[in-house]
């Protein structure tokens, strides 16, 4: 499943670019702002998730830990960067066509 966050601020910014100018101080601040969200969604998120599984992990083994967990952690959190640029190239097409 493609990325709906990298899809979103890509088309944002490709429709400020075609609409203001690449040259813009909005553009570049939009341009920016994709880079973080797009970072995000697979980096840090992802990361989130690889420890939630971890710890889940850890948790569940008998004898390792006293914790007592009422629910899992959720585990699958982010996209991968194929996922993520599938979404940006999604946004591109989207924004040139608005």
């Amino acid at each position: 499943m493609p990325s709906s966050h990298s899809g979103v601020v890509i088309s944002l910014t490709t429709m400020i670019g075609k609409n203001v100018g690449i040259n813009s101080p909005l553009f570049a601040v939009a341009l920016i702002f994709s880079f973080i969200v797009m970072y995000d969604a697979a980096g840090v998120r992802r990361a989130a998730g690889k420890q939630a599984k971890l710890l889940n992990k850890i948790v569940e083994t008998p004898g390792l830990t006293s914790l007592q967990v009422s629910e899992r952690l959720v585990e699958v959190l982010g996209h991968t960067p194929v996922q993520v640029i599938v979404g940006a190239a999604i946004g591109v097409i989207v924004g040139l066509l608005v």
